[in-house]
């Protein structure tokens, strides 16, 4: 049976009047904590499961504003490849992103890419502040408390 698995000790407690008033407060006391130990993958599918929708909006939008940047740049005749030497990218990273002869949209695509991660971090810590000011603004409703 299912419950053979479970490790002896206490079974759940009831929840107390006081645990209602203060949710979780260990657990949650340092967020940033628990997502320093996580990839910036894990950490953005963490986004996406607590603010759901309104998550993967800010993360679409961030990274169509992105493309549309590195397309603007690309077809305006920006070298790419000079500007990413400067800030600090890899020549062998670069010519594997970047082919002779490649269309601009697909190199816009590839420095696009290649700045996943800058997009990733900034949609991790925009997303909180955004919910929390359209909670208190009265877009959203108050998170539900938990049992």
């Amino acid at each position: 049976p299912a419950w053979a698995a479970l490790p002896p000790g206490p079974g759940p407690r009831r929840a107390r009047a006081k645990d209602a008033a203060e949710p979780l407060k260990n657990a949650t006391a340092d967020p940033s904590a628990e997502n320093k130990k996580l990839n910036k993958s894990q950490q953005l599918k963490q986004v996406f499961k607590e603010y759901g929708a309104v998550g993967v909006s800010f993360h679409v939008g961030i990274s169509l504003v992105s493309l549309g940047i590195f397309y603007l740049a690309v077809s305006s005749g920006v070298d790419m490849s000079a500007v990413l030497l400067k800030l600090g990218f890899s020549e062998a990273s670069l010519q594997s992103r970047m082919a002779a002869g490649t269309s601009t949209f697909v190199l816009a695509y590839a420095v696009h890419k290649l700045f996943a991660p800058v997009r990733i971090s900034i949609t991790v810590v925009s997303v909180p502040f955004v919910v929390r000011y359209c909670r208190k603004a009265g877009f959203f409703k108050p998170p539900a408390s938990s049992p």
